[in-house]
């Protein structure tokens, strides 16, 4: 879970209020209420994963006029829809998937209420930091499997979320399992080793440049055992330089590393920079790092602030 601070890790799920129901197809799914802050569409449109898409709501009867985020994310297929932002409805679930995969997956064992209400305390009700975290409100770090976000990000480098998307489905379709729903295929996130077995030359398919020879050295060293992901999730957990392990594979510098960090092994310490973050950061706070009781979690305020310069923000009625 990661080396953070007690005040906002929840240890348990009894606040949780979890139905189990099937869909007139077959389809299982759970109503989970207790979830706030959760919000479907900016979690899953902030840029932090790239398998999850709009989707059609097939039973609006059942489950309101919303929309659905639908995608796979360990090897399996759901819809994700959240009528409002303490309730969230899982199609492709159920109840002991949800304690198993999907409680973790989005966080909820994170206090984001929590983490909000500190931002306000730390930064005061009009300042920039405060209204991109109300404007944030619902977002949350998803913990996605660690080879899918280092392998994700690697091809993200240099790369447009577009053709991020396009390249990963075709990669998953190709070299993944399987993954079936409502009569549409889509594949698993093809593991190390089998991206390793199908060679260098099974990823040029996919079109994703010079990042191939990154992405099959990833794969080669995990699968040979030359690095461990494990050891990268110890260090995360222990406070180590959890970094310097991921900086031995060929193409993965500061921004992927943190990216993989984040939202692969659950360090919300993590603040991914790039020249146009560092930039925009700046109208907020001179150093993530030195941001006291917020600095564990200076990730979500890194999405916080993402979120708002590019969707919401205007420098002629904002106060820095």
């Amino acid at each position: 879970m990661g080396a953070f601070p007690h005040t906002y890790i929840k240890s348990t799920t009894t606040q949780l209020n979890v139905t189990e129901s099937t869909s007139p197809d077959g389809v299982p799914y759970v109503t989970v209420r207790g979830v706030y802050p959760f919000d479907a569409m900016l979690t899953f449109g902030c840029g932090q994963c790239f398998r999850f898409d709009p989707k059609e709501n097939t039973y609006p009867e059942l489950y309101g006029n919303f929309s659905a985020w639908g995608g796979v994310a360990y090897g399996r297929y759901i819809n994700v829809i959240s009528p409002d932002i303490d309730t969230v409805i899982i199609e492709g679930a159920t109840a002991d998937d949800f304690y198993k995969i999907w409680y973790r997956y989005f966080g909820f064992d994170v206090d984001y209420a929590y983490i909000n209400s500190a931002i306000v305390e730390h930064f005061g009700g009009g300042h920039r930091m405060t209204l991109a975290a109300f404007a944030g409100c619902g977002i949350r770090i998803l913990r996605q499997e660690p080879w899918e976000a280092l392998c994700s990000f690697i091809i993200s480098q240099n790369n447009n979320i577009p053709r991020i998307k396009k390249i990963i489905s075709d990669l998953c379709l190709r070299l993944g399992q399987p993954v079936s729903h409502r009569g549409y295929e889509y594949g698993s996130f093809p593991s190390p080793s089998a991206t390793y077995k199908a060679g260098y030359d099974a990823l040029a398919p996919s079109k994703m440049g010079f990042r191939a020879k990154y992405v099959f050295d990833a794969a080669r060293r995990i699968t040979t055992g030359e690095m461990s992901l494990d050891d990268v999730q110890h260090a995360v957990e222990a406070g180590g330089d959890a970094a310097s392990l991921l900086f031995k594979i060929k193409g993965v510098g500061p921004k992927v590393a943190a990216c993989a960090l984040l939202y692969g092994f659950g360090d919300l310490s993590q603040f991914p920079s790039d020249v146009w973050i560092k930039r925009t950061a700046g109208k907020y706070f001179d150093d993530p790092k030195k941001l006291g009781k917020l600095s564990p979690y200076a990730g979500v305020l890194q999405q916080y602030i993402y979120h708002f310069e590019r969707n919401i923000a205007s420098d002629g009625n904002i106060k820095s």
